[in-house]
């Protein structure tokens, strides 16, 4: 069975992609999840990302594993790439594995999106 799970895509006016996570990322739906999410942002060239993790409340490694290709795929073609609004149990998991001590960190969407716009 599925694990629940759904993103949200929008953009700002300035061009940065949201992608807002609700739910859970496991075994049952990271390797359709991501490769969608890959799809949508097309060209890696410039472009502007958020993952905005409001309602993440569970992530895997392999999860993990895409994030860091994301953001380095991202960051190769000169684009942005950020994490905002996470959880603690997520956090306490992106810490502990360093993935926030190399991609950017937001409390706030808002402060999130002001950098990635510059």
């Amino acid at each position: 069975m599925l694990t629940q799970l759904e993103v949200k895509k929008s953009s700002t006016n300035t061009g940065v992609k949201i992608f807002t996570f609700h739910g859970e990322l496991d075994e049952t739906n990271v390797d359709t999840t991501f490769p969608n999410i890959i799809a949508d942002i097309g060209d890696f060239t410039g472009v502007r990302i958020l993952f905005n993790l409001i309602e993440l409340k569970y992530l895997n490694s392999k999860s993990i594993g895409y994030i860091a290709d994301i953001a380095q795929r991202t960051e190769d073609g000169g684009g942005k790439f950020a994490l905002s609004n996470i959880g603690p149990e997520v956090r306490d998991t992106l810490d502990l594995v360093g993935i926030t001590s190399i991609i950017p960190v937001f409390d706030a969407e808002e402060v999130a999106l002001a950098e990635l716009s510059k």
